[in-house]
Order: structure tokens, then C-alpha cells, then sequence
């Protein structure tokens, strides 16, 4: 079992920052996954994890240990690649035991380690093949058992499922979910771009943007209480809807007048806040359409029929953006309609100055 703690890390190449201010705490156990646009520097955080890039300043310590200087084969670490990083001449086996040879360990080890991460990741039947013989599921089940054989304190996944295709993605999210639950007490961090995999396989998200953290949290507390307009937009698919207002009645709850409409949400604000600009969100799925006054009023531009669900687009008004609804069922006889939109008060979410108002 690992901690570990990253105390105010940076990470610049000459004048360009990456990354700063990174204060983190990852505990023994935990399976964390590092999201963000591309380009926000979460491949970059993994790999000084991993010793493979230079901490410019900062700790990084894993069980109470220093590992800043500590050489990556020192640190306990093992990091799974998306691109496999396979040997095309050595079999399943050969590449899965590599490490373990080059380590020195005896025949009689190398072999039960194998054998039994073949087993964890049902690669038993392919031990003896060569990686061109596989699918690529099955090639990122040998990368991810080359790391198993080690036996790591800690696991780096660097977007590993980016290379396989909607069905094998599934297929071996779900393999991974499976195997964190095999190995309880083993640390996992996974970098993704992909909500879904973010949602369904992490203990806690570290949302990074701007070079530094945007808000850490377990998947549903950043779904239900985004911290700002950034995390609310980035997290959940479609993205978050935001509207422009003007807070006019405030106390244990908050009216928001709207472009062609108001909105009351579950926020409880102060009487300071009267006549605030503010920026009112509601999430597509959380949007229902009503007959009688509403928070929003548009023309239906685009359908999109999903078969469990239908996503509504909305045409642009002025400043306003184009509103998304995403509905229940099957509603193709709205496209062209005007729709009067409406939703739960709790459903709502408030920000001023691109925070929430749910943390004042």
C-alpha cells in the first residue's frame, strides 16, 4: 500500500509554466484519475510521478519518502502506456516476464508472477503468442500485466483504453474496474480524457485546467456540486447549459431574471447580492419542457434521436448560446417546434464571477 503527497509542484520548460501550485493527496488504495483538456498537463504530472520527467520544484513523496531524485526504477512504480509499448518479437509470455528477468529474479518466480497476472486479465490462452497475434484489447491486457508481475506500490495509467475502438473501450474499462477490485490495497492513478471512463472508474477526480487544479472530488460531487463554471461544463456530456441573468429576489432561495425568462433555484444567497450579475447552469437532462412559464423559450434547431434518449438543440439568441435538452424518449416531431423549457429549483446551480454560489 502507497501514499502519496504532492506538495506545491511546478512543472515549466524555460519560461512556458505547465503546471503550478499542484497540492495533492492521494491515499493508500485509491483509484484517482487525472482529466482535463488537452494540453493542461495531466500526461506531464503523471510522468514526474513516474521520475520520467523533471520535478522543477516542489515534493513529491511516496510513503513519506522523498522521491524527487529517486530514479523512476526505484520508485515502486509501475505505468501502463497507450501505446502498448510491446516487444513484437517476444511472446505474451517473454514480454510479460521481461522486467522480472532483468530484475534477476529465479525461473520458478518469474513463472507464478506471470501465470498469475495471466489468470487476473485472462490471458492464460495467449502466453504463447506473439502481440501481432492479438487484438488490441488483448495487447493493452499484456501491457497492464507487464506492470501486474512487478507487484507496484503504485499504478500510472497514461490513457491506455485511447487507442481501441467503442466496443473494446468498454470491454476493457470494465476489465480494469474488475482488476482495481482484485487488488484493493494497490494505488492507481489513470489519466483520460474520457468522462465515462473518468465517472465509472475513479474514487475521487482531479479536474486540471490553467495549469493547476480546478477542484478534486468524487465523481458525483463534481457532477452534483461543480465549484465553477469550469468544472460544471467540462464534467457531464452534453455540457452544462449557462445563462446569463440578474439575481432579483434573494434569502433561502434565489430568483434569477432571464433573456426571456427567470428561473428560481435552491441557493440560498444574502440581500448583498441583489441586482448581482450571475450565471445561471442547468444541466441538458435536467431541462423538461412545460406549457407554462419557463427559464428558457426557443426554436428546436436539431434533433438528434438516440433511442433512450433525444437531444434537443436550441437556435442561438443573441448573446445567449444555443440551449441543449436532453430528454427521454423519442421526440423527433419536435425539431422546428417552440419549446418552453423549465427545471427542478434543486437542480439549478449559480455562479458569480465563474464560482458557485453553492460555496460562498
Amino acid at each position: 500500500m502507497a501514499d502519496l503527497k504532492l506538495v506545491d509542484i511546478a512543472k515549466a520548460y524555460g519560461d512556458v509554466k505547465v503546471l503550478s501550485h499542484i497540492d495533492l493527496t492521494i491515499k493508500a488504495g485509491e483509484l484517482i484519475v487525472f482529466v482535463g483538456p488537452s494540453g493542461c498537463g495531466k500526461s506531464t504530472l503523471l510522468r514526474m510521478i513516474a521520475g520520467l520527467e523533471k520535478i522543477t520544484s516542489g515534493v513529491l513523496e511516496i510513503d513519506g519518502q522523498v522521491m524527487n531524485d529517486v530514479p523512476p526504477a526505484q520508485r515502486g512504480i509501475a505505468m501502463v502506456f497507450q501505446s502498448y509499448a510491446l516487444y513484437p518479437h517476444m511472446t505474451v509470455r517473454d514480454n510479460m516476464a521481461f522486467a522480472l528477468k532483468i530484475a534477476r529474479q529465479t525461473p520458478a518466480e518469474i513463472r507464478a508472477a506471470v501465470d498469475n497476472a495471466a489468470r487476473i486479465l485472462q490471458l492464460t490462452p495467449y502466453l504463447d503468442r506473439l502481440p501481432k497475434a492479438l487484438s488490441g484489447g488483448q495487447r493493452q491486457r499484456v501491457a497492464i500485466g507487464r506492470a501486474i508481475v512487478r507487484d507496484p506500490k503504485v499504478y500510472l495509467f497514461d490513457e491506455p483504453l485511447s487507442n481501441l475502438d467503442a466496443a473494446l473501450r468498454v470491454a476493457t474499462r470494465i476489465e480494469i474496474a474488475q482488476l482495481k477490485e482484485q487488488m484493493p490495497d494497490r494505488t492507481m492513478i489513470y489519466v483520460t480524457h474520457d468522462q465515462v471512463e473518468a465517472m465509472t472508474l475513479a474514487s475521487r477526480i482531479v479536474v486540471l485546467a490553467g495549469g493547476g487544479i480546478s477542484q478534486v472530488g468524487t465523481p458525483l460531487d463534481l457532477y452534483e456540486r461543480p465549484e465553477n463554471e469550469f468544472v460544471a461544463q467540462f464534467i457531464g456530456s452534453p455540457a452544462m447549459n449557462i445563462l446569463p441573468g440578474e439575481i432579483i429576489e434573494t434569502g433561502k432561495s434565489t430568483t434569477v431574471r432571464l433573456k426571456g425568462g427567470s428561473a428560481t433555484a435552491a441557493i440560498a444567497t444574502p440581500a448583498s447580492m441583489m441586482g448581482a450579475k450571475v450565471n445561471l447552469g442547468v444541466r441538458p437532462e435536467d431541462l423538461t419542457p412545460t406549457k407554462g412559464a419557463g427559464l428558457y423559450t426557443g426554436r428546436v434547431d436539431i434533433v438528434e434521436a438516440l433511442g433512450e434518449v433525444t437531444l434537443l438543440y436550441f437556435e442561438h439568441q443573441g448573446d445567449t448560446h444555443g440551449m441543449i435538452a436532453k430528454l427521454p424518449g423519442i421526440h423527433a416531431d419536435l425539431r422546428h417546434s417552440t419549446v418552453t423549457l423549465t427545471a427542478d429549483p434543486a437542480k439549478l446551480h449559480l455562479f458569480h464571477n465563474g464560482r458557485s454560489l453553492l460555496y460562498p
